[in-house]
């Protein structure tokens, strides 16, 4: 895994993520994250930067972008893309992050781990916040693949710094539902009724082993806000 600074990392010009009070960080920022399914069409990545001004987004993680190759680049409206995809040129899976210039000026470094990893750490007032954005296999691909996947995951996680902020985000291609018995903390009460696929049990056991939380369904929301993908046939939705 290759670790990229860009030429400026060293002296971010300004502080995104928090502030203190109360002797308490606090955080205001909007992030997100948006499955694409393809962005190599002409057009397509200043349609998807418009949608990322219009909900006021700092930082939008872009899932199954299909960009061969990886790199850096400013789109001509102002935003800056991170963009990690297939080295065989093959136009499949891909990853990015796009920042809006507000976010491109805290950017300390950035890491484009492979076609379905991609990482960024922020300069904060007082902290540092990484942000790592994921496109994980489907409940369906093979368990040495996905196993893959989820310790690469762990990897990058285990070297981020301790006191850092870590947000991990993605399309997980996962069903978590309500939490089940000893996952306090982890898994809130307001997911979606249904079934636990495997792949939502792999999320729930990465992060109750890095204390992390499920944010989506810490708090209620109205199902369709919780229903992240709908398929073809109109009923099925997660």
């Amino acid at each position: 895994m290759g670790w990229v600074d860009d030429g400026n990392s060293c002296k971010p010009k300004g502080s995104l993520f928090s502030d203190r009070v109360g002797g308490f960080t606090q955080i205001y920022y909007e992030d997100g994250t948006w499955n694409v399914r393809m962005m190599y069409r002409i057009g397509k990545a200043t349609v998807v930067a418009k949608e990322m001004r219009k909900y006021d987004i700092n930082v939008l993680g872009i899932g199954e972008c299909r960009w061969a190759g990886f790199g850096r680049i400013r789109l001509q409206t102002g935003e800056t893309l991170l963009y990690s995809g297939r080295d065989d040129n093959a136009q499949l899976s891909g990853g990015a992050m796009l920042l809006s210039r507000k976010a491109a000026s805290c950017l300390i470094s950035w890491s484009l781990v492979n076609d379905r990893i991609t990482m960024a750490r922020f300069n904060s007032r007082y902290i540092r916040t990484n942000i790592v954005q994921v496109y994980a296999p489907i409940n369906d691909t093979e368990k040495e693949a996905k196993d893959v996947f989820y310790e690469q995951v762990q990897k990058v996680l285990d070297k981020i710094p301790k006191h850092d902020i870590v947000i991990l985000m993605g399309d997980w291609n996962a069903k978590v539902r309500d939490q089940q018995g000893g996952e306090e903390g982890v898994v809130g009460h307001h997911g979606l009724h249904g079934e636990r696929s495997e792949n939502g049990e792999r999320i729930v056991e990465l992060c109750a082993s890095n204390n992390m939380a499920i944010a989506t369904i810490v708090f209620p929301h109205k199902d369709i806000h919780n229903h992240t993908w709908v398929s073809p046939d109109a009923p099925t939705k997660h």
